[in-house]
This record gives structure tokens, C-alpha cells and sequence, in this order.
């Protein structure tokens, strides 16, 4: 079963560092990413920064309000 973002927790730069699924886990960046591309949490891609860092955005609906930068 795919989990759903709900949530995130930035540093005080306003980076994302963990992202909180809707069953109340909390995932550090990278395991996030790991999961993503195994396709265990809905409505997200891994785009790249412009450091080469890898990190989840959700996918393009034209709804900013449920973007990840945005929780």
C-alpha cells in the first residue's frame, strides 16, 4: 500500500529535511526519496536541485496549495 505525504519539516533556511507520511512516519530526505522511486508514496517524482541532491516534489496538477514547499 502507498503512503501520501501529509506533512514536512524544514530547517531554518526553509529546506525540507523530512517529509511525514499519512500514517504518521517520519522520513528523513533521502529515505523518502528511496521510497518514492520504489513507488511507495503517491503523487510524487524525484527531481534533482541545482547541487545534484536529489529530493520529492509532488506531481504537477496546477494546485499550488498542495505542493510540498507549501505544508
Amino acid at each position: 500500500m502507498t503512503q501520501k505525504i501529509t506533512d514536512t519539516i524544514k530547517d531554518s533556511s526553509g529546506e525540507i529535511t523530512h517529509y511525514i507520511l499519512d500514517n504518521g512516519e517520519k522520513l528523513e530526505k533521502s529515505e523518502g526519496v528511496n521510497r518514492a522511486k520504489n513507488g511507495e508514496i503517491d503523487g510524487v517524482i524525484v527531481a534533482h536541485s541545482r547541487k545534484g541532491e536529489e529530493y520529492l516534489r509532488t506531481k504537477p496538477d496546477g494546485n499550488e496549495g498542495n505542493n510540498l514547499s507549501s505544508l
